[in-house]
């Protein structure tokens, strides 16, 4: 069977990250990239976005959840996106997050942390 996957590359956010001390004062750009393996809709229909699962929702949940409060560590922001997506959409199956930070070093073009996980890790 096809294998259907989803994905958002560089999807900048102005998130509430961070445990340094500058990073307890503002916000900072972060930048999301996710590949999400999904079931193969079996049925698609062309003129019914309700067929297959909608990207626009998968970009919300992201973002909702990188302002929503302020996370201290990437890896807990990895988690806490990973979960939500996992209870709200049962048609995924496998996450690969990556979140990185591109002002965190001036000789790097983003420091950050992956996590890949299945829905039974959760």
């Amino acid at each position: 069977m096809p294998q259907m996957k989803i994905f958002f590359n560089k999807l900048k956010i102005d998130a509430k990250i961070g445990i340094l001390e500058h990073e307890l004062r503002s916000t900072q750009i972060i930048e999301v990239d996710i590949v999400l393996d999904i079931k193969t809709p079996t049925k698609v229909d062309d003129k019914n976005i309700k067929t297959v699962l909608d990207y626009r929702k998968i970009r919300n949940i992201i973002h909702e959840e990188a302002v929503r409060q302020h996370v201290h560590l990437v890896e807990t922001l990895l988690i806490s996106i990973s979960k939500r997506l996992y209870r709200e959409f049962e048609e995924i199956e496998k996450i690969d997050l990556k979140i990185g930070k591109p002002a965190a070093f001036s000789d790097s073009d983003a420091v950050g942390v992956q996590l890949i996980s299945t829905r039974t890790d959760f």
